[in-house]
């Protein structure tokens, strides 16, 4: 069993011993923290909740709402619902946070709470720890029985996102509907199955095929939109010929394509094409994280744009797109950020984006993947004693290459031309990860090769 506290929520296994997974005692130990932090920093007793539909969701949901009413907290629920949509629902309901229980593309042992403030964005890594803080101290303060919360169920918001998103200048719905796409999608069995065909009967398509768009959290797949827990979809579209099919996890803040031949059109790539779109309408700069693909700058640089790169995590990409003004932004997993909706990843205005892209330049899928620089990433890691000090490790390989532009936002990302090597410790186990790029496949995964050999040069000497 696992049980993660990080600054951005409580991950864990459902079910063993409390401490070692994330138990009932774990989940209204922390809700209540989260709860208690909310009052403290916004007086504001009011808090949006929704849920993926994974199998331990509603136990999950009960346990959360019952500790929320209890420090007299109202809770307005949205049921079934997506991260996104959590996140465009707190500043409408004027509440001072939200919480999401998914564990994104995790498996389905595996659920969540991600905490957000009161603009609906993920806390900060200050707020992630003064939230464990008050966990650890058991600084709860309950309300009497006149002062319990009240539960608002509200389901309203899958309409309230889908009119927000539609109603933005850069989303054409009558180009979509003119044309005419069939599309396959594969929804993994969770909400996005609830909220994705929806979304695309608004924008005007009528050829839908379903794959796995049954809400009962009984994934039947590896969960995460990768090449190869995505066979099926490729099959269904070759198949039904559809002009492309349409791929979301668990929470709908990825969000990934596959072109008419059943090919990958690549996660990377999801944000340098809705990128690509909003530069050549609105001239502006762009932000992804330092593991991200090559291909968004090369595409934002064209545009005359700026792009800048921040530490992973998409609050880390948040707070760069505000410091840099950037009009959209993202990362490499298939996440869009678009400030014009909100500071969250969203697969759905990602969607819309996308087919408005698709549709007004008249290409097929795979044509359109084409038009974009051709890169590639490998991604390693190197296993070491956990006694072993990685930061110093980092710092040694920093100087072998202190001749090449380099960056320790976040771990050490060297660049050569073209193709960059980032190293990043885990935060969870002795692990450095190591993730290059590439023109090539053979490249990438050499120059990872070379960085691997280098780092076992310096132990040696150590």
């Amino acid at each position: 069993m696992t049980l993660i506290k990080s600054i951005s929520g409580i991950r864990g296994t459902i079910g063993g011993i409390a401490g070692n997974g994330l138990t009932p005692i774990d989940i209204v130990k922390f809700t209540a923290a989260y709860g208690s932090w909310v009052i403290n920093r916004t007086n504001i007793k009011k808090i949006v909740l929704g849920r993926d539909a994974r199998i331990s969701g509603e136990m999950v949901n009960n346990l959360v709402i019952g500790t929320l009413q209890g420090l007299g907290i109202e809770v307005v629920d949205l049921g079934l619902s997506t991260t996104p949509t959590v996140e465009i629902a707190v500043p409408m309901e004027k509440a001072g946070g939200g919480i999401i229980l998914t564990a994104s593309h995790n498996p389905k042992q595996w659920n969540a709470l991600k905490l957000l403030n009161d603009k609906g964005e993920f806390i900060s890594d200050a707020d992630g720890k003064e939230v464990l803080d008050i966990a650890e101290k058991a600084e709860f303060e309950f309300a009497d029985v006149d002062s319990l919360g009240k539960v608002l169920s509200n389901d309203t918001y899958l309409q309230k996102h889908i009119d927000i998103i539609l109603a933005l200048p850069l989303v054409d719905v009558e180009a979509i509907k003119k044309a005419n796409f069939k599309i396959a999608i594969d929804c993994v069995n969770s909400t996005g199955g609830i909220f994705v065909p929806a979304l695309l009967k608004a924008l005007g398509v009528e050829t839908i095929y379903e794959l796995y768009c049954e809400p009962d959290g009984r994934f039947p797949h590896n969960p995460e939109p990768l090449p190869e827990n995505l066979t099926e979809i490729a099959k269904v579209v070759q198949s039904k010929k559809a002009d492309l099919g349409i791929v979301v996890d668990p929470d709908v803040d990825r969000l990934c394509f596959v072109c008419e031949d059943g090919e990958m059109f690549g996660e990377e790539y999801t944000l340098v094409a809705v990128a690509d779109y909003i530069l050549k309408n609105t001239p502006g700069n762009t932000v992804s994280n330092l593991s991200s693909t090559r291909a968004l700058r090369d595409v934002t640089e064209s545009a005359a744009g700026k792009y800048n790169a921040s530490a992973v995590g998409e609050v880390n990409v948040v707070n760069q797109m505000k410091a840099t003004n950037a009009i959209i932004g993202g990362e490499g997993n298939g996440g869009i950020i678009y400030p014009e909706l909100h500071y969250g990843r969203d697969a759905l205005v990602g969607i819309a984006l996308f087919l408005t892209h698709l549709a007004k330049s008249g290409k097929s899928i795979s044509v359109l993947r084409s038009s974009y620089p051709e890169y590639h990433i490998s991604k390693n890691k190197i296993t070491l004693t956990p006694e072993m000090d990685i930061d110093a490790l980092l710092i040694k390989v920093q100087e072998k290459y202190k001749d090449q532009p380099n960056s320790t936002i976040d771990g050490l990302k060297i660049e050569f031309d073209k193709e960059w090597v980032h190293l990043r410790r885990s935060n969870t186990e002795p692990i450095i990860r190591i993730y290059s790029e590439a023109g090539t496949e053979t490249v990438a995964e050499g120059l990872a090769a070379k960085i691997i050999s280098d780092i076992k040069e310096i132990l040696k000497l150590s």
